[in-house]
């Protein structure tokens, strides 16, 4: 899967000149946490968030929601934005959208084709769109977790039991455990109830269990 899947195309940004106040203003209609900011032939020079916003309070002193009052105003976007962005293309491949995230720390990517802003992908976007189809959260079924079962030739052999009960698979993925090491079979059933798999994977010699989803 590619960051252009995920992407957020249609993007809400501000420039330089933006006033501060105004910036604010849009994230707060929008529910946003940060913007980008961009020049006027649409290329990305920075972010402005909300948390570098209120970490720079006047020197006078003002209350904590002095951001929201006349020095807001008269201050813009380019002042408080940050410089360091951290960007992926379109054709990048959500693997390394998601390594840049975790590495950097940052919640969401600039997406950027020939040098103009083109969308946003967040860890928010991967979460909902590939994290939670790949594990079947939110889907009906029953999930076991067939221990040692990941490997190609016992995993085979496991769908090849199931198929044979004719129960449908929904999900399948393999996960190495931190407890035993072992490249664990996870499969996510079309049935709320997998006694008779679980009874005939017991039977092969699997050791297999249903869990929580």
């Amino acid at each position: 899967m590619l960051v252009l899947d995920l992407m957020t195309k249609e993007v809400i940004t501000v420039t330089r000149e933006t006033s501060v106040l105004d910036a604010l203003k849009i994230m707060d209609d929008h529910d946003f946490r940060r913007l980008p900011v961009v020049d006027e032939d649409g290329r990305p020079v920075g972010v402005v968030s909300e948390r570098d916003i209120a970490a720079l309070k006047p020197q006078s002193g003002i209350p904590s929601l002095w951001q929201a009052g006349p020095w807001a105003a008269k201050h813009t976007v380019g002042e408080v934005m940050n410089k360091h962005m951290v960007t992926v293309r379109p054709n990048d491949t959500v693997e390394l959208a998601t390594t840049k995230a975790q590495t950097s720390q940052v919640g969401s990517l600039l997406v950027v084709d020939d040098g103009k802003l083109v969308g946003v992908v967040t860890t928010n976007d991967i979460f909902y769109k590939v994290v939670n189809p790949t594990l079947g959260i939110g889907e009906p079924g029953t999930r076991v977790v067939v221990v040692g079962g990941g490997t190609g030739r016992n995993a085979e052999n496991i769908i090849a039991a199931i198929n044979r009960l004719g129960v449908e698979v929904r999900i399948i993925w393999a996960v190495k455990s931190a407890v035993n090491n072992k490249n664990n079979l996870v499969v996510h059933l079309d049935t709320e109830d997998a006694r008779n798999v679980v009874g005939e994977l017991t039977r092969l010699g699997y050791e297999s269990r249903v869990v929580n989803r």
